[in-house]
């Protein structure tokens, strides 16, 4: 792999690399014309945004195969082509601007930019209004959005959260500050657990990180704060080099020293993000710190669709002291068709993986859907005289009663989300309700 360029930057100092320099990056590595023109055309719809780490991360010799290429930069196929057609030819006219900006705004709107009912039904509210950067779908959980941190220091192609990036307002889940939060944990107390997430919080200062953490560590029923982020991925410097790194470390220290757990929810999607001497090195640092870190990511075809990669990256994470914990499918939304992964092919993947794991390693669960009704785990095929089905499983549920509760599906060779599956006739009632929410 080339060595790191030094006319964009100094070494450790982070610097957001986006639509404005990709002339400069694709110079620098070569990219051929047709790749340039599709960087250029699916990143007016799809957020861009890379910096030298995650650059040295490409094997640029495999492109446009390369796995850490694919995860970081847009793709031909990832829109319809009479999409990337149109906005080729609206881009090419200074004419034709306010037809431009409708058609991205109509190509988002087609791409299902909030699945899952993340605003329709997960937005809680307070004396009848709406509370802006937050959710709440599971009792015990809330989801928690600071403003400063929803951005992150590289984008991967696939987000299921993108939307919070392409600068529309109506879009975004974004709290100023934790002052709503507070005052709705005080009114329920059965929140034992806050994640905040993004983005990802890792992008903010320590000081401002530290204005969160210390309102939510106020809130005595709070026993858990989950941070989520795929910082030692994309920036492992956050917890080594920075200039408040240590400041960082201190404060999770903080958490650790209240009683509280403090939970790192660290995203590697593929086995390479952690083969980096100063990647390994922000674990050994988080976890000093007497944090828990636990690994997750979506299965996504062309990065990560093999038994091997994901055997790789769960002992990766092991020796690295990270909980291999979910594999998730990934989502319907945004680029979902250029990425998705047949469920029975998840399951086949996921078991062959699986099989390989140290018995301490196969905490890990998956695949598993972050659909309406909750999180439901596949958990392989079965045959029967009446055929094949699915057997399905609610890890987590909006409804408590059906967490852990098992069902089937009839066995599809193409589904890849739950409203693709047709639920049998055997489910419990309560179940196929809540799953015949999503239609």
């Amino acid at each position: 792999m080339p060595l790191l360029a030094t006319n964009l930057l100094e070494p450790d100092r982070f610097r957001a690399l986006g639509p404005r320099q990709f002339d400069e990056i694709a110079d620098r590595y070569g990219l051929p014309a047709d790749v340039r023109e599709t960087v250029r055309l699916v990143s007016m719809i799809l957020p861009f945004r890379v910096n030298e780490y995650v650059l040295e991360l490409i094997d640029w010799a495999r492109i446009p195969e390369d796995p850490m290429f694919q995860l970081l930069f847009p793709q031909h196929g990832m829109l319809l082509a009479e999409d990337e057609r149109r906005l080729a030819e609206l881009s090419a006219s200074p004419d034709t601007k306010a037809e431009l900006r409708a058609l991205v705004q109509d190509i988002r709107a087609r791409l299902n930019p909030h699945p899952s009912g993340q605003m329709q039904l997960n937005v809680p509210t307070q004396e009848g209004t709406e509370l802006p950067g937050m959710q709440h779908k599971y009792r015990e959980t809330v989801l928690f959005f600071p403003s400063q941190g929803q951005t992150c220091h590289s984008y991967c192609t696939y987000c299921f959260r993108w939307a919070q990036f392409v600068g529309d307002a109506d879009l975004r889940f974004a709290a100023p500050n934790a002052d709503q939060l507070v005052a709705y944990l005080g009114e329920h107390p059965q929140v034992n657990d806050v994640l905040i997430t993004g983005g990802d919080p890792m992008v903010m200062s320590t000081e401002r990180l530290r204005k969160h953490i210390e309102a939510i560590l106020a809130v005595d029923t709070v026993r858990t704060i989950r941070i989520g982020t795929k910082a030692v991925a994309y920036w492992p410097q956050r917890f080594v080099t920075d200039h408040d790194a240590d400041d960082m470390l201190r404060l999770f220290e903080q958490v650790v020293a209240s009683g509280r757990n403090l939970a790192v929810m660290a995203h590697f999607s593929h086995p390479r993000e952690l083969g980096t001497d100063i990647a390994r090195q922000a674990l050994s640092r988080i976890r000093s710190t007497g944090a828990l870190v636990y690994g997750q990511a979506p299965l996504i075809g062309k990065v990560n669709d093999s038994a091997t990669v994901w055997s790789e990256l769960w002992r990766a994470e092991m020796a690295a002291g990270v909980i291999p914990y979910y594999m998730f499918v990934e989502r319907d939304t945004g680029p979902h068709a250029y990425f998705k992964v047949p469920l029975a092919k998840a399951a086949e993947i996921f078991a062959g993986a699986y099989r390989t794991l140290p018995g301490l390693a196969r905490t890990v669960r998956g695949p598993v859907m972050s659909a309406t009704p909750g999180k439901v785990a596949v958990d392989g095929v079965e045959e029967t005289l009446e055929g094949r089905f699915f057997q399905l499983r609610l890890l987590q549920a909006r409804n408590r009663e059906l967490v852990g509760r098992p069902f089937r599906a009839a066995y599809s060779d193409t589904a890849a989300w739950l409203d693709e599956l047709k639920i049998d006739d055997s489910t419990p009632d309560d179940i196929a309700t809540a799953i015949a929410g999503l239609v």
